[in-house]
């Protein structure tokens, strides 16, 4: 075929033209791309991709969300890496929510202003309302800003007027520290001394008792009572040797606290010197303890035991001592051992979940109690020990009713394992190493000798 001046130039003008539409694809692609997202999880169990219960509370939410990940900037556990593919996850759903890094190192005093105690640890941040999650996970996160979405200002009240611990107290014995982390979740704190106010409101989420150093009088003590009676819920903080009136309460309750005070020598065995520190490792299947794999730290604590079940209650033990522990019925001086026949060995219960149905058919609704034999855990001196500001905030949320979670279940893959026998490898070995590179050699001389022949 003979190529003319005319078909050269038509040749040319078809090139140019490709070349032209091609670049404009190519730029119209782009800016597609910086107006428009799409995106695909092809794994087989969808683990990159939100759950439907994650995605449809995110469209509940309205307003932004702050996530902060107090993890080192030399991240070689992958933590910034796991975060921020989590937060992708739900920023596809949700854009307004902001991850934000910040290296422990590099800011100590924000890290002790937040009361972060783990490395990888998450602010979760909304509506004024803030919570610390220490594991990074889709069922945490998510439950996280449920509780901060639906929960309302919520009333708690402490009891005062006899040397209790103070909620707005600087005290090292007081609970400052930990109210004010439970004020940014949505609780509102205040006091009631009996003997001024004759009556306990019946709207409160809940009534703290923490550790009266006087007893009651009689008119308060009905009072109280007459509260758990008409299924109030009570958060009780006891500690060893309290010589007041309020065992009436536990009698109430069918409890009893056991004398003496706990010693576990796994403090000791952990470089704590003081024999009266207790160590709780591990906790019971609850709605409180889920998740909770840090241990606590309970500084001077006492047994409870349950002496009557009560009609219609339910008792839960939450807190349990090492086989190991004892109760210590002496002083707590110079060489202390176990006396077998008059002290109670472990394990002892320091802390006990109580609840019940009450109301009629209509308005059923449960009671709650929390009792603890210790309240120096949530002090402002302790509360930064372990996992104990955690444990006193899943407290008062299971006490107020908020201990409800999303539960999503974990994303499983097909089996991708795939079973080789020795000889099965010597065949594909032998392939890739000889029969691949002998059939391109056989095959390049093949078309060598054919063009040969030509």
């Amino acid at each position: 075929m003979e190529v003319s001046n005319q078909s050269r130039r038509q040749l040319s003008l078809q090139t140019w033209i490709f070349v032209v539409l091609f670049l404009a694809v190519v730029g119209l692609l782009g800016w597609l791309s910086t107006r428009y997202n799409m995106e695909a999880d092809w794994t087989a169990s969808g683990r990159h991709t939100l759950s439907a219960a994650s995605s449809e509370l995110l469209k509940q939410l309205e307003g932004p969300v702050t996530i902060t990940s107090f993890s080192r900037e030399d991240d070689l556990s992958g933590l910034r890496k796991r975060t921020r593919g989590l937060v992708e996850r739900y920023q596809r759903i949700k854009p307004d929510i902001t991850l934000n890094f910040v290296d422990p190192d590099l800011d100590p005093e924000r890290v002790r202003a937040e009361g972060i105690s783990l490395d990888g640890e998450l602010l979760v941040e909304y509506g004024g309302r803030r919570e610390n999650l220490k594991s990074i996970g889709e069922q945490a996160l998510t439950n996280a800003m449920q509780r901060m979405m639906r929960s309302g200002e919520r009333r708690v009240l402490f009891l005062a007027g006899h040397g209790e611990r103070r909620f707005d107290g600087e005290a090292n014995h007081d609970l400052s520290l930990w109210v004010r982390t439970l004020t940014e979740q949505g609780f509102r704190f205040d006091d009631i001394n009996l003997s001024v106010e004759p009556e306990i409101p019946g709207d409160i989420a809940a009534l703290v008792i923490a550790s009266p150093q006087v007893a009651l009088l009689p008119g308060e003590l009905q009072l109280v009572q007459a509260f758990v009676n008409e299924g109030g819920n009570l958060l009780w903080l006891t500690d060893p040797g309290e010589e007041n009136n309020s065992s009436a309460i536990a009698d109430q309750l069918g409890l009893a606290f056991l004398p003496g005070t706990i010693v576990d020598p796994t403090g000791q065995m952990l470089g704590i010197e003081h024999p009266a520190f207790v160590i709780v490792a591990e906790y019971p299947s609850h709605a409180i303890s889920e998740e909770l794999t840090t241990l606590t730290l309970f500084p001077r604590a006492q047994a409870i035991e349950v002496i009557e079940e009560k009609e219609g209650w339910r008792t839960t033990p939450l807190l349990n001592t090492l086989p190991r522990s004892w109760a210590e019925r002496d002083k707590l001086e110079g060489s202390i051992g176990f006396d077998e026949g008059k002290e109670r060995p472990g394990p002892l219960t320091i802390g006990m979940l109580m609840s019940r149905e009450v109301g009629e058919e209509e308005n059923k609704r449960e009671q709650r109690v929390a009792v603890l034999g210790d309240g120096d855990f949530l002090s402002n001196a302790y509360l930064g020990n372990g996992a104990n500001q955690e444990l006193g905030n899943r407290l008062l949320n299971w006490l107020s009713h908020d201990d409800s979670h999303i539960t999503i279940a974990p994303r499983t893959s097909p089996d991708t394992q795939l079973e080789v026998t020795p000889w099965l490898y010597f065949v594909i070995g032998s392939g890739f190493l000889l029969f691949v590179p002998g059939l391109l050699i056989g095959s390049g001389i093949v078309i060598w000798w054919k063009r040969r022949k030509r």
